[in-house]
């Protein structure tokens, strides 16, 4: 195994460029990790990198924006260490039937020159719908999870812009609704769950994890530059089957990577030495 590289950043600074309270998610368990401060800043507009009620357009990539933040964060408070969060959402990988989120956490250190990054995936709370009438908007609520998760309103074929954002009581919705019919030239309104993360708690808990596999993975150090950021990065098939021993899909070894110098290690699958035949294609084709 790796050796602990938790203490390469005890007593560093951190900038955290956000303005939607995710320095709340992550500070305790970062500080607590690797000893750590975090320094906040919400001296910059977010909003100006992406939206996603899309009166901005994200440009490039969620990685993109992740690092774009996290240097921003480095350049307005001085610091060589910085931290981003960005969010994707949009339907899961599977069936492509559930709303799904992803999210990742990305770590820039300019002085030894490396970048670790933290992911997390899972079912989103984010449904949306155009509705016409205040029956319908009680019916919707309940999928949308409100009033613990946020929602946004707009007038149906509104011009983007006008959007009525954080809608968190039952009496702001109804105010906030009503508002935005008289906007609307046929009635409907467009009414979809707060994306931010101060607003969604399921999307605050897979921040969290992101943030602890960020952490895991800063703490392992590399076998052969000793630099945090040796991770697993995938897994080679191949397991053998228990009845005909032939090979299976299910991972036979572990490959992991540092970030820094590239260093690779191969490692066998602990305390598997076989695969259910159930598994097997030639046994259960």
């Amino acid at each position: 195994m790796a050796t602990c590289a938790g203490l390469v950043y005890q007593g560093s600074q951190v900038a955290f460029l956000t303005q939607h309270g995710k320095e709340h998610l992550v500070r305790d368990r970062l500080e607590a990790s690797l000893g750590c401060q975090l320094v906040h800043t919400a001296a910059y507009d977010t909003d100006l990198l992406g939206t996603f009620t899309k009166e901005v357009a994200r440009q490039g990539s969620q990685l993109d924006a992740a690092r774009a933040k996290a240097q921003i964060g480095m350049r307005l408070t001085g610091l060589h260490i910085g931290i981003a969060s960005e969010g994707a959402f949009g339907p899961d990988p599977f069936v492509g039937f559930i709303p799904w989120n992803s999210e990742v956490l990305i770590w820039v250190d300019q002085q030894l020159g490396l970048e670790v990054q933290g992911f997390a995936h899972g079912p989103a709370q984010s449904v949306q719908r155009t509705l016409h009438t205040l029956d319908e908007l009680h019916s919707f609520v309940g999928h949308a999870n409100f009033p613990s998760h946020g929602l946004n309103l707009r007038p149906e074929h509104a011009d983007a812009g006008e959007w009525q954002k954080g809608i968190c009581d039952t009496q702001a919705l109804t105010q906030a609704f009503h508002v935005a019919q008289t906007q609307s030239a046929e009635g409907g309104v467009v009414v979809e769950n707060d994306l931010r993360a101060f607003s969604n708690p399921t999307r605050q808990a897979l921040i969290r994890q992101a943030m602890d596999d960020l952490i895991q993975k800063l703490r392992s150090a590399c076998p052969q530059c000793a630099k945090p950021g040796f991770s697993l990065t995938k897994k080679s098939p191949g397991l053998p089957c228990r009845a005909c021993a032939r090979p299976t899909q299910l991972p036979l070894a572990e490959v992991w990577q540092c970030v820094s110098c590239n260093f690779q290690e191969q490692r066998a699958v602990e305390r598997v030495e076989s695969a259910d035949p159930a598994r097997c294609n030639y046994c259960n084709p």
